[in-house]
């Protein structure tokens, strides 16, 4: 089997229960079970297509069905240190991440603050781990009154600006970011400086879709191996952003999951051949750090109803990769992402049986398989799982 497309989409904080390591985390880590908790929020998921491709054959999920079957399924555990989006998704491509990236549990230092505040011209509001929706209701009319940016991290690490688009316009706010990521290198070095513009009046404030990742990069990927061999990698969503443009022959923003599945559609109408890669972020944004599992579980039933668009448009020589990056139970004490296992599926209309794909030791087994189906000599961690699609698969 040669495959010609490969469309990835990860289903941001879908984790699929606690990590063996989650206990170095903390206790709501070794809670976690993103996936069980929110099915069990709305008395079962009603997710028939994910179950289809083998999600409730990963571990007992309230509402999916165990059979019939018809992807290869399975799940893996991340090798990386931490348990943000910048972890997961470089490590899916190769990258492992074996030293933590820094975080600042009491805000950011005064040689970080101080020429950040001189260049904007103003001293900053907050500086301390804050949840993003709290913040803005905490600051927002402070900030409206007085233009000063919020800035605040949380238990990843990020450096997070805020700012009313009434007050500073995106361009401005996304400049001050680009200064911030061009300062915080070294052992300041944090994995993303997050731009979070917002709209509205106090107490009824609400984040925009203009928000954008300014990322570290962490040297050749396989997307870079792709592109290098005349391969089209298209980013959509956040994709770009989390790869600093590393590696992406193009860039699609998208406003929210519905959207997300729209521009997937629309761009395997247009792209015969390459790499189609979305995050669908509402999941973590919207539900997961907000605490609301039933949310949650809506949104999955949502992607699941506009799933058959994208398997509908799939052809024997293309391949479909579902899995997360983390986890973000919503049930569990605190608004933090959650060290957790996650799902791997991968569907072929050519797969002819079920193929079960077991625990797999490192999110990096993905780019392997990436690599190893676009017929790309193996680099890096990771092991193939094209092996076992093959063997399933009608010639």
């Amino acid at each position: 089997m040669r495959v010609k497309r490969w469309i990835w989409i990860v289903l941001d904080s879908v984790g699929i229960g606690a990590a063996p390591d989650a206990h170095r985390y903390g206790s709501s880590d070794e809670q976690s079970h993103t996936l069980r908790h929110v099915a069990e929020a709305v008395a079962g998921l009603q997710a028939p297509h994910l179950a289809a491709l083998g999600l409730g054959c990963i571990d007992d999920i309230p509402g999916l069905a165990k059979a019939p079957v018809q992807g290869a399924y399975g799940k893996m555990q991340e090798q990386s240190y931490g348990k943000d989006t910048t972890n997961g998704h470089w490590e899916y491509v190769g990258v492992i991440l074996h030293e933590p990236l820094p975080v600042y549990p009491n805000g950011f230092p005064p040689e970080v603050i101080e020429p950040f505040e001189a260049y904007v011209g103003k001293p900053v509001l907050c500086n301390r781990p804050a949840s993003g929706t709290e913040v803005i209701e905490a600051y927002g009319p402070k900030h409206q009154e007085t233009g000063r940016p919020i800035v605040y991290t949380s238990a990843d690490s990020v450096f997070q600006v805020a700012a009313h688009e009434d007050v500073i316009p995106v361009e401005q706010l996304y400049d001050w970011c680009l200064f911030a990521r061009n300062l915080l290198t070294g052992r300041h070095g944090v994995g993303r400086v997050i731009a979070r513009p917002f709209r509205g009046s106090p107490g009824r404030y609400e984040r925009t879709h203009r928000r954008k990742d300014f990322s570290l990069t962490f040297g050749e990927t396989v997307l870079n191996r792709l592109t290098q061999q005349g391969h089209p990698v298209t980013g959509i969503g956040k994709i770009a952003d989390i790869y600093g443009g590393s590696g992406i022959t193009e860039a699609i923003h998208t406003t929210s999951n519905d959207d997300g599945v729209t521009q997937v559609v629309a761009q395997m109408d247009r792209q015969s051949s390459g790499v189609i890669y979305a995050n669908l972020v509402d999941f973590d944004a919207k539900y997961g750090h907000r605490n609301d599992p039933v949310g949650f579980a809506r949104a999955i039933e949502a992607f699941d109803r506009r799933l058959p668009e994208i398997l509908g448009r799939l052809t024997p020589h293309d391949v479909l990769c579902i899995t997360a990056d983390h986890g973000c139970d919503p049930t569990t004490p605190g608004t933090d992402h959650s060290r957790e296992w996650v799902p791997v599926l991968l569907y072929s209309p050519a797969l002819q049986a079920p193929v079960p794909l077991g625990d797999r030791k490192t999110f990096a087994d993905i780019g392997a398989t990436l690599a190893d189906a676009f017929g790309l000599a193996p680099e890096g961690p990771g092991e193939s799982m094209w092996p076992l699609i093959v063997n399933a698969c009608s010639s």
